[in-house]
């Protein structure tokens, strides 16, 4: 698998705000929606991440606006690991016009492991082979 992966996204109606363009708040959704889509593609999707008892809180959320986004343009999310230690994970994002390639939006989730009750992991310890898939797949830069 690539470090990047490209998560293709159309802007919906009842994401804009009165002046027509995506509320800024869709954006941290939408970085939701591109990392949930690379964990599936990197072989370690969520349901199974929870269902072999590990969470990823997020543990901070940074956006920057570059341009808008307005209902009916198509985006790509590219999505990478941009640090990764077995205990935290940071993200980044950009979001991209699919038909002019100009910048929208850039950003970053940072992520720990932790159990079901919260309690922090160290995945390279407790879980070897989520460890390696995650390892294999980081760092990437995207900005």
């Amino acid at each position: 698998m690539e470090n990047i992966h490209v998560y293709e996204r159309d802007a919906h109606y009842y994401e804009t705000d009165k002046m027509g363009i995506i509320h800024h708040s869709n954006y941290i959704r939408w970085f939701e929606e591109a990392r949930v889509d690379f964990m599936q593609k990197a072989g370690y999707p969520y349901d199974v991440m929870e269902s072999t008892g590990i969470m990823m809180p997020v543990l901070s959320a940074e956006c920057s606006y570059k341009s808008s986004v307005r209902f009916g343009d198509t985006v790509l999310i590219y999505t990478a690991i941009s640090q990764f230690n077995g205990f935290k994970m940071q993200l980044q994002y950009k979001v991209c016009d699919k038909k002019t390639g100009e910048l929208r939006v850039y950003g970053s989730t940072s992520h720990c492991f932790t159990d079901m009750s919260m309690k922090p992991l160290r995945i390279k310890k407790t879980h070897p082979e989520i460890y390696d898939i995650f390892d294999k797949i980081s760092p990437q830069e995207l900005f």
